[in-house]
């Protein structure tokens, strides 16, 4: 049998790593010589070599949504933080924070009881329905405002759904005060339903509240967004540490038996250290968050096996602000989670100045084991000149840039 002949590249693989350098062609596994940290972490910490082949990474797409109308966009309607979709009988359901005033966000100072002070402020939680993901129909009103002094008689705002025993459970910021004056100061309330089209019943009770003084969690518990897990409701939250002044946005934990608690929050709390609002969903064996906006580890997709030890596992860019997926194995507590396709999400700052508002829009992505989407594994998201121009420098740095240079 004639002796085999390598070619240049498989010479130039076998040999170089015994000569200490790393080989052109990447091999499968870490080889064993001397490496650099960013190359440890090349084979130690990303699912894939490559964006491409990490099951963890995508780009996202957007859809405009057909079936809500915003008054013409002159900022006294606003839809966002949309909870997870469920899909019950062949139709899909999402409740959101829906606020309709007779003027638009007026800040905290002038807010008073039909002026609201943040986009947030005097909300309803509405429900809406589709049979498709991209047209969609307001089914109105699903928690009002209760009357005062329960939690939320101010406002019922950013909600999460929770499915458990054929119940379902609306958890909710249930604010007690004009939001702004000490900050965004509120905790949890639940609305409880046989049935995702209700009538929902208030509990009236603070289901999971702010921590005691002097502790991250004493001013606020955000964005609750419960999954089922080892049998327990695992209820993730964001809130707030500071530093110098200013606020350092991280994700929580609380775990409960039983949907209407008692709620214990995990004693490893913050378990993310970044992002804003919470979106996270069952992958394989553990837990995979979308985290954006705010933090050292923002626009990471990051992974815990076990929902807690989270670790950075691929980066991204465009990724959904209050992203609500549909999750079918949110509630299954499967050890065999399947990931997500799509979802809906917010935009905010809609109207400019004067008429500030949200609104819903959908999202896609390739985050899913079951749906494969070449085209959202691709890095190269193209975004316009016109989008970088609109972030242009303040007329005040211009002018000091151009003084210093």
């Amino acid at each position: 049998m004639p002796a085999r002949i390598l070619s240049t590249g498989a010479l130039l693989a076998a040999v170089l790593p015994a000569l200490g350098e790393f080989p052109y062609e990447l091999p499968p596994e870490k080889p064993d010589i001397p490496l650099s940290p960013a190359m440890e972490r090349l084979y130690e910490q990303y699912p894939g070599a490559r964006p491409e082949e990490n099951e963890l990474f995508s780009s996202f797409k957007y859809t405009r949504l057909v079936g809500f109308d915003y008054h013409g966009g002159d900022g006294t309607v606003s839809r966002r933080d949309p909870t997870k979709v469920i899909r019950v009988d062949g139709k899909f359901h999402v409740w959101y924070t829906h606020r309709a005033t007779p003027t638009p966000p007026r800040g905290a100072d002038l807010a008073n009881e039909t002026t609201p002070s943040s986009d947030w402020d005097l909300a309803e939680i509405w429900h809406a329905t589709s049979e498709d993901g991209f047209t969609w129909k307001e089914e109105g009103v699903a928690v009002p405002r209760p009357p005062k002094p329960h939690p939320g008689w101010r406002s019922v705002s950013t909600p999460d759904i929770l499915v458990w025993k054929g119940r379902y459970y609306l958890y909710y910021q249930a604010f007690l005060e004009i939001s702004g004056k000490r900050g965004d100061d509120c905790p949890v309330s639940v609305s409880v339903a046989d049935s995702p089209d209700g009538p929902w019943t208030p509990t009236h009770k603070i289901v999971v509240a702010n921590g005691p003084e002097g502790s991250w969690d004493q001013y606020s518990i955000h964005d609750p967004y419960p999954l089922v897990r080892d049998g327990k409701i695992f209820l993730y939250f964001k809130s707030d540490y500071r530093r110098n002044g200013d606020h350092i946005r991280s994700q929580g934990l609380a775990l409960a038996d039983d949907p209407l608690g008692p709620f214990r929050k995990h004693p490893l709390n913050p378990v993310i250290n970044s992002g804003h609002e919470t979106t996270l969903f069952p992958y394989r064996e553990g837990v995979a968050a979308l985290v954006i906006r705010d933090g050292n580890e923002n626009n990471t997709i990051q992974f815990a096996s076990d929902g807690v030890d989270f670790k950075v596992v691929a980066q991204t860019i465009l990724m959904p602000t209050a992203g609500g997926p549909y999750v079918p194995d949110a509630f299954t507590d499967t050890k065999d989670g399947r990931g997500i396709s799509w979802g809906l999400c917010h935009f905010t700052w809609q109207g400019g100045k004067g008429k500030s508002h949200s609104i819903l829009g959908r999202f896609d992505c390739d985050l899913s084991r079951d749906i494969e989407s070449p085209s959202m594994k691709k890095t190269n998201t193209f975004i316009p000149a016109e989008t970088h121009f609109m972030n242009s420098l303040p007329p005040a740095e211009r002018k000091k840039r151009s003084e210093k240079q």
